[in-house]
């Protein structure tokens, strides 16, 4: 009895930190993306980290009041699943939003809060990511003269270094447009640039995990750029994308019941990354015994698409 006692206290709590990799930890602050997210959580990718803003609002006498200087800071939470971000000013006020994606509805959905007001109901906006790059969000609102309407949010201009915001009122047809806060976060981030694509790399090699143990030789063959080059041990390279997916078709008589890469350093270099660490994994053929294994690999991603993917993919197995 002793003996189960002490495996289920030492070893829960390893289970449970297994649950949550993709929370801000020392090494990624501001949390990582999980795969089984909606793909549309990447949508705000390039805001993750913090920025140096400047917020301008209205005076009352409808002129634009001086800047207030701003951080403003998102990150991934919920293990992966959403994102939270925080704004602090200068002027001592403070906001935050809850930005969650919902696949039923394609939309996003944005809860917001202030030390401004105490609510006991968040105001909600929704909206979605349009054709020209602009995340745009929307909350029914009356204008002061009793005009249906709505108070319209944009991102736009989005890059790694930085975006720009405007919160405006506008009619319902969107023909009246009154701007009432605007804010420039353009040039501003002060993080890690390379955090956001860190993150995506480290996304990318999961899915391609996800994808082994589902046996979904098409997404398996689509983590790979389309000249592509795989260098496993004691045979020739395997060059192309089509040629990679059927060296690892070869092996579908296999099941991968696990399959995991560590990295252990992710540099960026423009459109070009390198990663290098262990892999490991489980794995059943037939009747024989579950098999496990470990390893080490060096991966060259390259931007393609806009997308970072396989280059150049080695590894070899390390000696039970």
């Amino acid at each position: 009895m002793k003996t189960i006692y002490f495996l289920t206290t030492f070893l829960v709590p390893f289970a449970l930190l297994a649950q949550y990799d993709f929370e801000p930890t020392a090494e990624h602050p501001f949390g990582l993306p999980n795969p089984k997210a909606p793909k549309e959580l990447m949508d705000f990718a390039p805001m993750i980290g913090e920025c140096n803003c400047k917020s301008e609002t209205r005076n009352p006498d409808q002129t634009w009041a001086e800047p207030v200087d701003m951080i403003w800071r998102f990150k991934y939470i919920m293990n992966g699943m959403a994102i939270q971000d925080e704004t602090l000013k200068k002027d001592e006020t403070y906001s935050g939003s809850i930005r969650q994606f919902s696949p039923d509805s394609t939309r996003w959905y944005v809860h917001y809060y202030t030390t401004r007001t105490v609510s006991t109901t968040l105001r909600a906006w929704e909206g979605n990511k349009n054709e020209e790059g602009k995340i745009v969000l929307y909350s029914e609102q009356k204008a002061p003269n009793g005009i249906d309407g709505f108070y319209r949010l944009s991102f736009y201009d989005i890059d790694d270094k930085g975006f720009k915001w405007v919160g405006e009122w506008v009619d319902k047809t969107e023909s009246v447009v009154f701007p009432t806060w605007r804010i420039d976060c353009s040039n501003g981030k002060i993080s890690n640039t390379d955090e956001g694509e860190k993150s995506k790399i480290v996304a990318a090699s999961r899915a391609f995990s996800t994808a082994y143990m589902n046996q979904d030789f098409d997404v398996m063959a689509n983590s790979y750029t389309q000249d592509a080059k795989l260098i496993p041990l004691g045979i020739p390279i395997i060059e192309g994308r089509e040629a990679i997916k059927a060296r690892w078709e070869m092996g579908k008589e296999t099941k991968i019941l696990s399959h995991g890469m560590d990295a252990s350093e992710i540099n960026i270099i423009g459109d070009y990354a390198y990663d290098y660490g262990y892999y490991h994994g489980t794995s059943k053929k037939g009747e024989e015994p579950v098999s496990s294994w470990k390893g080490k690999y060096v991966v060259i991603w390259k931007k393609e698409g806009g997308d970072w993917k396989m280059y150049i993919d080695i590894w070899n197995r390390l000696k039970d």
